[in-house]
């Protein structure tokens, strides 16, 4: 017997027996259940169910309209999840639990799903092969990528957020990075092939709680104040204007909240201009705290990695951490009898 949790949200009647209608076809309730496995769109699920693009159309419309599934579009493409709604998701995820996975059929589709995530992972494979010497060139002059990335995770202390947003997410590398720090998060990127190559490595590694997105970095389609922590790694010297960038990632910044921008250092490295697409050669951290306060984000500590042996040709990384104030807090403190607590705020 299945017991619902007083904590659990609840369904109006009518809304329970519409996603209950939706879910009760043999091939929606496939297609909930290999949703759960990720996004897939209808290209794949075509090869997966052997059914005709409109018919499958008109069950995903059925899906989403009962708030079963979620649809995103990326590029031509449109994508499909099983629900993040707190209702919705928690019958989506209710209704794929108690499928026997032993069935026939079931078990049919996943082993398509498999297929299908193998040439996903083979394509963009072999698009990383193919640019993988660009990246290769350019990590040559800086630090390891293991010392950076050291230094990312001690930046932001090991804290545990409920939601990271990773702007210009490139392989994904960064929600690999930190995905024992979060309950989920999405990467944003403008690059479709980065984008199915990163995919590719979450579903992988089985990272089921941070997805991919194609996005614009000065239009992020998120409402204002959803992430605890934003990431900007090697993607500001790539813009014409960074500090729109930056305002939009402190739009979408809880208060309290905190960007991390991991760039380089001024340099004159000229090729990086003329060969590999870098707007900026570098920024200083007055130019950076200029925008951040532009933004309403308050810089609060600075690293910077130099290159053991600095020439002409050699990168410092810098990792500049923001955070957005917490007015309302602030104004609670503030507002306390006078004591120690407060007596150290006003000292600071």
């Amino acid at each position: 017997m299945i017991e619902a949790p007083e904590t659990r949200q609840k369904l109006s009647s009518r809304d329970l027996v519409t996603a209950l209608k939706a879910a009760a076809e043999p091939t929606r309730l496939r297609i909930l259940v290999l949703l759960k496995g990720g996004e897939l769109n209808v290209k794949d699920l075509m090869q997966i169910l052997r059914q005709s693009q409109p018919r499958l159309s008109r069950h995903l419309k059925l899906l989403f309209e009962s708030g079963l599934v979620e649809r995103f579009r990326e590029g031509s493409w449109v994508y499909f999840r099983l629900s993040e709604r707190a209702r919705f998701g928690e019958l989506a995820q209710l209704l794929t639990d108690i499928v026997d996975s032993g069935d026939p059929g079931i078990a049919r589709d996943r082993e398509r799903l498999e297929a299908v995530k193998d040439e996903r992972e083979q394509a963009a494979q072999t698009y990383f092969e193919d640019h993988a010497g660009k990246w290769d060139r350019i990590r040559s002059l800086h630090v390891s990528e293991a010392e950076v990335e050291a230094a990312m995770l001690g930046a932001l202390g090991g804290e545990r957020v409920d939601m990271l947003v990773d702007l210009g997410t490139g392989t994904g590398r960064t929600l690999e990075l930190f995905a024992g720090n979060y309950d989920r998060a999405i990467g944003f990127d403008v690059n479709q092939a980065m984008l199915a190559y990163a995919r590719a490595k979450l579903s992988q590694s089985g990272l089921e709680k941070a997805q991919v997105r194609h996005g614009d970095i000065y239009n992020v389609a998120l409402e204002a104040n959803e992430a605890d922590v934003v990431v900007m790694h090697q993607v500001m010297h790539y813009l014409s204007d960074p500090a729109i960038a930056i305002s939009e990632a402190a739009r979408v910044i809880r208060p309290g909240g905190r960007l991390l921008i991991v760039d380089f250092a001024p340099h004159q490295v000229e090729f990086l201009r003329e060969r590999h697409a870098h707007e900026r050669l570098g920024f200083s951290t007055e130019q950076v705290s200029d925008w951040l306060d532009g933004s309403g984000l308050k810089l609060s500590a600075t690293r910077e990695l130099a290159p053991a042996q600095p020439d002409g040709e050699r990168l410092t990384v810098m990792l500049w951490l923001a955070q957005k104030p917490d007015l309302a807090a602030i104004r609670r403190q503030t507002a306390r009898p006078v004591g120690r607590d407060t007596e150290l705020l006003q000292e600071t």
